[in-house]
């Protein structure tokens, strides 16, 4: 299943390694805040069928319009050639070729101002321009070719059936699982065909799917949706079914396979909830699945091989893959694997046999794009192209010919910042309470621990929980180090990285556990870098929000603070988010309102002890923060100037996590910095 944990927070690090602009100028100089504006996004990496080509995604942020260029490029493997097929569509994205390799289909905005809408486009390699294959009235939340490529299937969310009765503000609306500035209930997304004849030029579409049950939607941070899976002679159609059109039901998900002949629809296995991201084998006798270890909700996410026929079938990465896996992909053989997640202080990919042991490849250090999906594909040749990066350089696009092979860098749109005299990153690792743990640590790019120096310690904690610090390129921490700070970016137990027994080790134990693991990795550092004790901070966002918050609540170390949509009040996160309870009940054994849960929460909540606070703390939040709502923010924001701590507080008038236009993107880090600067000085 998609776990909740995984989609509760996101890091820091994902939305700043995806800003982009025209370059900057190169030189042997230290990065800043303005170097952030030159990087170039690199994503949706899509190896054709036949392993010739590879289509993705180029982002550049366009600072005066206050948003983002996306192109969708290709990649002529044989000639090292590139060209663009589109030029600054909207919201383009989820490139995917036909099965013959002659077109591309794609996500971007259709229509005019609020009248726009995702759709579905398809391009003809052949010649002629995109065409819009879908005027879903509410927008398309994902698609997928049917093997033939005659026809698309396509998610798309039902209008409300009251329509008339809600434009005479008859509005008013039932509460479910829902996060409480929800001003509608959601309508149950289904599926569709969008069909083409031999030769012709025009789509058709047709309804596939209704009821009150629905397919799942993005939740940003987090995974795409669960993607549709078509079997290979083109006639079922493998989803994930929740009960009703509330996300945060996604726990109640099911593998369900659809006959696209007679509509009918029916469970893969017995188990009858956790249950996601279903996938055909390319042979079309099994499929894949996603489900927690153990049937555990609070447990990693592990996956399971059931017959294509139905049956609960086995979990194939248990054994050997101890890993929370962020992705499956079929092999071309169908008797493997391609599988990503965290471990230790790198991205991962594994190849496992069905009938064998798992074997890690070879990445050479490059870092697969993650943290809740691994960015790639793999071709009916075993070739594999993903997006990632290195810990000195942004993201690029890179090739694996096989899973034996060495991965090449194909693209070179960060060279300028790659060029920078940037910090080393380093891992770092210790034990605390019976658990061998890691982290990162980013060096001042003129740090020498023989100057006899001591440097300023600042500590960027990753969110998530389900997460992990690694040594991919963080732009932010590398500016940080670029003020002469080391900064140490510490995993704790309910990361992702080092197995089921680390992971549910914060499940009940939200704040206490990972803040002695914190602790403890300071110790390590302070034993093999040279830290000035008097200049300590501590920072983060969502998750690293509430860690933060919790660290400054219970030591007193810390010369400075930046908690970003923080979850201060587990009860508030549990009443008011988007996750409806579901997460926090798993991670904290039940509801608040029952039994003792209401103490749990309490004893677990930093606003609990904010009245032992007095480190100066900058707040930032988003007003229309469905994941974190702000109103946790407000409680700290007031406990503290209660209490004459200094305090700042700065809300962005926008919806999302973390703001995700360039301008207020750039405005979080710099006051971020500044507010570090002024303490650590």
């Amino acid at each position: 299943m998609k776990s909740i944990t995984n989609l509760l927070f996101g890091t820091l690090a994902l939305t700043i390694a995806l800003a982009a602009s025209a370059g900057v100028s190169a030189g042997a100089r230290t990065i800043g805040l303005d170097d952030l504006k030159g990087i170039v996004g690199v994503s949706d990496a899509r190896i054709s069928p036949d392993g010739k080509t590879i289509a993705f995604v180029v982002s550049r942020d366009d600072y005066k319009a206050d948003r983002s260029a996306r192109a969708l490029m290709l990649y002529d493997l044989a000639t090292g050639s590139q060209r663009s097929l589109t030029y600054d569509r909207r919201g383009l994205g989820n490139p995917a070729w036909s099965s013959d390799g002659t077109r591309i289909a794609f996500l971007a905005l259709a229509g005019a101002g609020k009248e726009q809408r995702e759709q579905v486009f398809v391009l003809d390699l052949r010649g002629g321009d995109a065409v819009a294959i879908t005027t879903a009235p509410l927008g398309v939340e994902q698609f997928a070719w049917r093997p033939d490529g005659s026809a698309i299937a396509y998610v798309t969310p039902d209008e409300p059936k009251d329509k008339k009765a809600i434009a005479h503000h008859l509005d008013a609306f039932v509460v479910g699982d829902q996060a409480y500035d929800e001003k509608s209930a959601p309508t149950p997304n289904h599926i569709w065909l969008a069909l083409s004849a031999a030769g012709a030029t025009t789509w058709t579409t047709q309804r596939l799917t209704q009821g009150t049950w629905s397919l799942p939607s993005a939740q940003p941070p987090g995974p795409p949706a669960s993607p549709l899976s078509w079997s290979p002679d083109g006639r079922y159609v493998a989803f994930e079914k929740m009960p009703d059109a509330h996300d945060a039901d996604a726990w109640m998900g099911v593998a369900a396979i659809l006959d696209t002949q007679t509509k009918n629809v029916r469970a893969l296995t017995a188990h009858g909830k956790y249950e996601s991201v279903p996938q055909f084998s390319p042979d079309g006798e099994q499929i894949s699945y996603w489900y927690p270890f153990d049937g555990d909700p609070a447990a990693e996410n592990d996956i399971s091989i059931a017959p294509a026929s139905g049956g609960d079938g086995t979990d194939v990465t248990a054994k050997d893959v101890d890993r929370n896996v962020v992705r499956a992909v079929w092999m071309p053989d169908s008797k493997s694997l391609l599988l990503a997640g965290h471990n230790g202080t790198d991205a991962a990919l594994w190849l496992k046999p069905l009938d064998g042991t798992a074997k890690a490849l070879d990445l050479g250090g490059v870092q697969p794009s993650e943290p809740f999906w691994f960015d790639g594909s793999v071709a009916t040749t075993g070739a594999i192209a993903f997006a990632g990066s290195q810990s000195n350089r942004p993201s690029e696009l890179y090739y694996l010919s096989s899973p034996a092979a060495k991965p090449r860098r194909l693209t070179s749109y960060n060279d300028t910042v790659a060029s920078l005299d940037l910090g080393k990153v380093v891992p770092i690792s210790w034990n605390s309470e019976g658990f061998a743990e890691d982290g990162t640590l980013t060096y001042p790019p003129d740090y020498s621990p023989a100057s006899g120096k001591s440097y300023p310690l600042v500590l960027v904690v990753h969110g998530g929980p389900a997460s992990a610090s690694i040594r991919s390129f963080d732009a932010f921490n590398q500016v940080l180090a670029a003020r002469g700070w080391i900064v140490f970016s510490p995993n704790y137990r309910g990361s992702d990285n080092l197995g089921e027994k680390y992971w549910y080790g914060i499940v009940k134990d939200a704040g206490a556990g990972p803040g002695r693991d914190v602790m403890a990795g300071i110790a390590a550092v302070e034993a093999q870098s040279k830290i000035d004790a008097s200049r300590i901070a501590v920072s983060g966002w969502s998750y690293g929000g509430y860690m933060t918050s919790w660290l400054i609540g219970h030591y007193h170390i810390w010369k400075a603070a930046v908690s970003g949509a923080a979850v201060n009040n587990l009860v508030d996160e549990y009443n008011l988010g988007d996750g409806s309870g579901a997460g926090e009940g798993f991670q904290l054994g039940g509801s608040p309102w029952v039994g003792n849960g209401m103490q749990l929460y309490r004893d677990q909540s930093p606003i609990t002890y904010a009245w032992q606070i007095d480190t100066p703390t900058l707040i930032m939040s988003d007003t229309g923060d469905a994941r974190v709502p702000i109103t946790q923010s407000y409680e700290m924001y007031h406990a503290l100037r209660d209490h004459h701590v200094p305090v700042r507080f700065f809300a962005y008038p926008v919806a999302g996590h973390h703001p995700g236009d360039p301008v207020r993107r750039l405005d979080v880090d710099r006051r971020w910095v500044d507010w570090l600067a002024h303490y650590l000085k």
